[in-house]
């Protein structure tokens, strides 16, 4: 199972790194190994900063469609990836340690991707920490949709059934620290919470 991770599919998300949007999908992939699925989040542990990406995580059918979505947190340490990205290095310590793809439940999702991103029944990201929102977007917002994502990888990439996309992050990322407590949510107008994460930093 691979984990094909979108970046700066929001265009405000990229604007506020101070990166520009790529005019075609950009990805990067984590280890199955990085997946966390409950309990807290090991700030402390990790030899560096861990920030909060809340991403829509689609876990994909045979036919590389939709078969289950969920919240996730794409975790990063920014200040790692920036100074790999400054030496024109890779940056996988900066996305793929310990406990930096966190996946809140799936659901099981029998619409296309373009439904996930319809402009009046399509879903909503938020993050809070602390009780404090500090992420929060409608996925119709995105400026790389699913759809054209799936499109790019499957010119190219070893798709399984089974793996997941991370679809990309909204604005608003910023660092955790030990103490912090994080909630996630994927919502539907229709039908509430889909899928939720609720962790504390140690």
């Amino acid at each position: 199972m691979a984990l094909w991770c979108t970046i700066r599919t929001f265009a405000q998300h990229a604007a506020e790194l101070g990166n520009e949007q790529p005019a075609t999908p950009v990805f990067f992939v984590k280890p199955n190994n990085c997946i966390q699925r409950h309990g807290s989040i090991p700030v402390s542990q990790h030899p560096g900063e861990v920030h909060h990406e809340v991403e829509c995580v689609i876990r994909l059918n045979q036919h590389a469609q939709p078969e289950a979505i969920g919240v996730g947190l794409d975790l990063t340490d920014r200040l790692t990836q920036g100074e790999l990205r400054s030496e024109q290095l890779p940056w996988t310590k900066g996305k793929c340690f310990r406990a930096s793809a966190y996946v809140g439940g799936f659901v099981d999702w029998d619409g296309s991707f373009e439904s996930l991103v319809h402009t009046d029944t399509g879903l909503k990201l938020n993050l809070w920490v602390n009780e404090v929102l500090v992420q929060s977007a409608l996925l119709s917002e995105m400026t790389i949709p699913p759809s054209v994502q799936m499109e790019e990888l499957l010119t190219w990439a070893p798709i399984n059934a089974g793996d997941y996309l991370f679809t990309g992050t909204p604005s608003g990322v910023g660092q955790l620290h030990p103490g912090d407590t994080v909630k996630a949510t994927l919502e539907s107008r229709e039908r509430g919470v889909l899928s939720s994460i609720h962790a504390r930093c140690d």
